[in-house]
C-alpha cells in the first residue's frame, strides 16, 4: 500500500523522531498543523509531524455524504455496527506511514502515534496490534474500535506502550462514558492508560495541550 498523502512538519534538520497524528471525521490533515508550534518544546529533539489525508467516501451517519473518514460510521451509539473492513483498512494504512517513517530514518521506538476522534480511534486499533515498540499513542476524544478482537490481535511488542487519553467531560459526540468504558477494557488487558478529562465539548482545550507536552516530553527526552 502506498502512504496517503500528508501535510509535514519538522521541527528542526534531519528529525530522528515522528508524530504520525489523524485528523477526525470529515476533517483533512490540514486540521492539526496548526497545533505544533503550540505544543513543541524547544528542549525537544527534531521532531517530523505527519498529518496524512484520510480517503475521501460516503459517510453513513452523514447521509452518505463523501467526506474525508478513516471508516464508515453508522451512529455513535456504542450499539451501532461498525465499519470492521474500514477500520482494517485505515490500519494498513497506518503501517504503511510508519515504514515510509522507517525508510527516512525513523525507528518506531521513536514513532508516536496520535489522533483526535475517529482517528484517535485508529491510532488506537493500529498502534496496539503494532509489531514492533512504540514510542507511545495519543488517543484523543475518542474510543476503542474493533475492541472484541484486541485480545487476540493485539502485539506484545506494544503491551508496555505509553498511552494518553484527553477526553472533554461535556462532549456530545463522543460521550465521556464511552471513552471511559475503552479505558476500562485496556486496563483490563493491563495496559496503563495516562487519563486526562477537561471542561470541554469535542475539542482540544490549551490545559490539555500543556498536559500532552508534558507527557511528550518523557517519551523524547
Amino acid at each position: 500500500m502506498h502512504p496517503l498523502p500528508t501535510v509535514e512538519r519538522d521541527t528542526g534538520p534531519a528529525p530522528r523522531h515522528s508524530v504520525i497524528w489523524l485528523h477526525g471525521l470529515g476533517a483533512d490533515g490540514n486540521d492539526f498543523a496548526p497545533i505544533v508550534p503550540e505544543l513543541v518544546d524547544p528542549g525537544w529533539p527534531p521532531l517530523r509531524f505527519v498529518f496524512p489525508h484520510a480517503p475521501v467516501q460516503p459517510v453513513s451517519i452523514n447521509g452518505g455524504m463523501p467526506m474525508r473518514a478513516w471508516y464508515d460510521i453508522h451512529g455513535f451509539d456504542v450499539r451501532a455496527p461498525q465499519d470492521e473492513a474500514g477500520i482494517r483498512r485505515s490500519i494498513q494504512a497506518v503501517e504503511a506511514l510508519i515504514a515510509r517513517e522507517h525508510e527516512r530514518g525513523v525507528p518506531g521506538e521513536r514513532i508516536v502515534l496520535a489522533g483526535f476522534s475517529q482517528g484517535g480511534a485508529v491510532a488506537l486499533a493500529a498502534g496496539l496490534r503494532h509489531a514492533q515498540p512504540l514510542a507511545g499513542i495519543v488517543a484523543l476524544s475518542t474510543y476503542l474500535p474493533i475492541a472484541a478482537t484486541l485480545a487476540s490481535e493485539r502485539s506484545a511488542a506494544n503491551a508496555q506502550v505509553p498511552l494518553f487519553w484527553g477526553h472533554g467531560s461535556a462532549d456530545p459526540v463522543v460521550v465521556l462514558q464511552r471513552g471511559l468504558d475503552s479505558r476500562l477494557w485496556l486496563e483490563e488487558l493491563g495496559y496503563a492508560v495516562d487519563w486526562h478529562t477537561y471542561p470541554m465539548a469535542h475539542a482540544v482545550c490549551a490545559e490539555e495541550i500543556a498536559d500532552l507536552r508534558q507527557w511528550l516530553t518523557l517519551r523524547l527526552g
